[in-house]
């Protein structure tokens, strides 16, 4: 069968954009490729669920504009189809003189992206939202909430199949070979799909995918890994919702926060530590390849020697529960380490430049009949029916 579009990836931003793709263009022929034997195996289904409302992104930018959409978007279409999710809101905290300048440039960011109800807190208000929190202080931000997005992706891919789409699993994607008329994707399985356009969203993935298409990617996929503790069944009256620090603006992650998830307990983290496989979830997990890649990128290098006490840091907060408890120590000063027990992690794809940038917008490359996602970490999830939309219009107008 030659398809209209073939999309490769089964996390919530390919997802997201095959839902929309047949929801502006129904009747269109279009394949959803994962290589997984099911949906949001990889960063979606491995983030603590928070829906984000755009405070800390960039005017302008496309995760400030996506998040604020997307939220409204995503909110909407878990009420409609039944999904948990809750609007808890969360408390951004200054523990530190230092950190007031820049809690000031988040509610300025905040305002200008056009979050509602924000309010500055002062520590005696930050005690009515967070009684054990502590801090001299904060924003409040009513909109952020936390959500299943794992049965948001299960949804998606029922309505995917509703109208129409079909969905093909264990079918990792090799190549992407281009035709004057179309596109041949070729599997592992061996198996070939010809298409007019094909959308790439590979998350740890994605810079190979633009190299199995025959172009050089402009960044390269580092794969940083998040490490969670939850709190102890007895122990989680200490926090009530979301408690987030002031993060470093130097850098696209939030620092190490409290999180209260959707269907109960409360988790604590990430923090951010190279993962020595794309999708390598443990210090133990290691992935030849994929290590050997990132060790002989110049960009890592780079990156390591601009900020070397921070990258130690978060090392050595990785290999040390009472370091990692220090850090949740000044937001809920009452937390012990005997209050945490491990948790999960998950991996983020950071696009890194080769001289040693984050990439910290959403970057998409576009040529005839293709389209590669190249960087949507955190906020995507929560944009994710707002990039689906953006990515369907930009594929339905080359589309005969």
């Amino acid at each position: 069968m030659t398809y209209d579009v073939t999309i490769v990836g089964g996390g919530i931003v390919g997802l997201a954009t095959a839902y929309r793709l047949l929801e502006q263009r129904p009747g269109l022929k279009l394949v959803l490729l994962e290589k997984e034997p099911g949906l949001a195996r990889h960063q979606t289904g491995n983030n603590s669920g928070v829906l984000h409302a755009g405070l800390y992104y960039k005017p302008g930018s496309q995760k400030a504009q996506c998040a604020v959409q997307g939220l409204q978007q995503m909110v909407a279409f878990c009420r409609e189809h039944g999904i948990a999710h809750e609007q808890c809101g969360k408390i951004v905290v200054a523990t530190e003189e230092r950190e007031l300048p820049k809690l000031e440039d988040l509610w300025t960011r905040g305002n200008a992206n056009g979050l509602q109800g924000l309010r500055k807190l002062t520590p005696e208000q930050i005690k009515e939202i967070e009684p054990h929190a502590a801090g001299i202080a904060a924003i409040h931000v009513p909109q952020e909430g936390i959500v299943d997005y794992p049965a948001v992706c299960e949804k998606l891919g029922e309505l995917i199949k509703q109208k129409g789409g079909q969905i093909r699993f264990g079918e990792r994607v090799e190549k992407i070979v281009s035709f004057p008329d179309n596109w041949i994707v070729a599997t592992n399985n061996l198996h070939s799909f010809e298409t007019q356009y094909v959308v790439t969203c590979g998350g740890l993935h994605a810079d190979r995918l633009v190299g199995a298409s025959g172009q050089k990617p402009t960044a390269k996929i580092v794969p940083f890994r998040g490490e969670y503790y939850v709190i102890k069944k007895e122990r989680q009256h200490l926090v009530r919702n979301l408690i987030y620090p002031v993060p470093d603006p130097k850098f696209p992650f939030l620092g190490v926060h409290f999180t209260r998830l959707i269907h109960g307990g409360i988790e604590a983290g990430p923090n951010a530590v190279l993962a020595f496989a794309r999708e390598g979830y443990k210090w133990t997990d290691v992935n030849l390849r994929d290590l050997a890649e990132s060790l002989t990128f110049p960009g890592l290098w780079r990156f390591l020697a601009k900020y070397p006490s921070i990258c130690g840091y978060e090392v050595r907060r990785s290999l040390s529960r009472a370091e990692f408890c220090r850090s949740l120590q000044k937001l809920v000063p009452e937390i012990q380490s005997s209050d945490l027990e491990p948790g999960g992690a998950g991996v983020r794809a950071q696009a890194m430049t080769w001289q040693g940038n984050l990439v910290e917008d959403f970057h998409f490359e576009q040529g005839r009949g293709i389209l590669h996602v190249v960087n949507a970490p955190s906020p995507a999830a929560t944009a994710s029916l707002a990039i689906g939309s953006r990515i369907a219009e930009k594929v339905l107008t080359q589309l005969i």
